[in-house]
């Protein structure tokens, strides 16, 4: 019953998603990839149940179908985190299984008593095959989610060349099933038990429906509000801008040098010097960082430049990602405000409020990220009592 229900809330979910208006290709994505999880979960059942001995033309079809999991989860993370659509060429992930598929063809032409021999006597004469399945499918699990990590965290980069508040992005849905499918292939790697592998697979979509009908724009059109909604990122009109062109902007060690970067855009050293320079005196005289919801996009329209080629000069002169040098100013500002003997009456939260800051999470992290310390351990370091 427990494998039925799965089945049963597994198909639903894929006809809610086929059912929504406006579908994007991340959504076709899931979509396809419920109904695989589903006849997955249904040829197991049937396995399990007996009930294959009725269906032996199906034996065999769910060998292969492990393998492409991870393909999926990688290529959903890829549709929802970038900013152009999977290409064709990348449908290259499912090659494994119709290699395997491929293998197979011999058992699929077998007489159904055959098969069902086979499948009563632990896969005798088609051994080789069970164990070189095993091990593309481990490898395809770590390195899928490998992959899907990895396409987060750039994800996660790109998002703080961008915005100054990162709280409204709304991560969680991926990284779940990040993380989800990870406990299914440690599971599947230490050796365990069918009826365990299947039964963590069958919590896995009780949990996907879960987190995903709670998270508005999975399975539904809109939001509360009655606006579309993003299920990554709460994306606005403003952020017309590449991700792609973005890359290019990003620090790191293997990132030219600024006069490298100048020399290969239409941006100057003097043009990039110029631009930094309105940008200190916008921050210090209007203090714009004070705007919680200030963003990228904002900023460069205020500029009057495109929001790049300011993502390259903040990265260039400050060495920071737009989110970390806004909240590094919203920290000054704080530190500066609590010598005001004036500011004494207030608490730290509502002084970090008055800074820029919209929750105390996102205040502590980043002021430890800049100082070092805590705002608490800050304060009693430089003798000052808040409210």
């Amino acid at each position: 019953m427990f494998y039925l229900a799965g089945i049963i809330i597994t198909f639903f979910l894929s006809i809610l998603l086929a059912g929504k208006k406006g579908k994007s290709q991340a959504d076709k994505i899931l979509t396809a990839w419920l109904v695989v999880i589903g006849l997955h979960l249904t040829t197991f059942y049937l396995y399990i149940s007996g009930n294959y001995l009725s269906f032996p033309w199906l034996l065999g079809v769910e060998i292969p179908l492990a393998l492409v999991h991870g393909p999926f989860l990688f290529l959903y993370a890829a549709a929802l985190t970038r900013e152009r659509k999977i290409k064709a060429v990348e449908l290259l992930h499912f090659l494994p299984l119709v290699f395997v598929y491929s293998l197979m063809i011999s058992f699929f032409g077998l007489p159904a008593e055959r098969k069902i021999f086979v499948y009563q006597n632990q896969g005798i004469g088609y051994e080789w095959l069970t164990r070189s399945v095993f091990i593309a499918v481990v490898a395809s699990g770590i390195i899928y989610v490998a992959l899907s990590f990895l396409q987060l965290r750039k994800h996660r980069r790109n998002i703080e060349n961008r915005f100054s508040n990162t709280a409204r992005i709304n991560l969680n849905w991926l990284r779940y099933l990040v993380y989800g499918t990870s406990v299914i292939w440690i599971v599947v790697i230490t050796g365990m038990d069918d009826t365990y592998i299947f039964a963590t697979v069958v919590v896995y979509v009780f949990f996907i429906g879960y987190f995903g009908i709670r998270q508005v724009g999975i399975f539904s059109n809109s939001s509360l509000s009655g606006k579309k909604a993003d299920p990554l990122l709460e994306k606005t009109v403003e952020n017309k801008f590449s991700a792609e062109n973005l890359q290019s902007s990003l620090p790191g060690k293997d990132q030219p040098t600024a006069k490298q970067k100048y020399q290969r855009s239409s941006l100057t050293s003097g043009n990039a010097t110029r631009i930094h320079e309105q940008l200190q005196q916008l921050m210090m005289r209007d203090k714009l960082f004070k705007d919680p919801e200030l963003n990228l996009a904002e900023l460069s329209e205020i500029l009057k430049i495109h929001p790049n080629t300011l993502s390259q000069v903040i990265n260039s002169f400050e060495n920071k990602t737009f989110y970390d040098y806004i909240n590094g100013l919203r920290i000054e500002e704080f530190k500066t405000l609590v010598t005001d003997p004036g500011s004494r009456q207030f608490t730290l939260l509502s002084l970090a409020f008055e800074c820029g800051f919209n929750s105390k999470t996102a205040f502590n992290r980043n002021f430890k990220k800049v100082t070092g310390q805590s705002p608490s351990d800050y304060l009693n370091q430089v003798k000052i009592k808040l409210a």
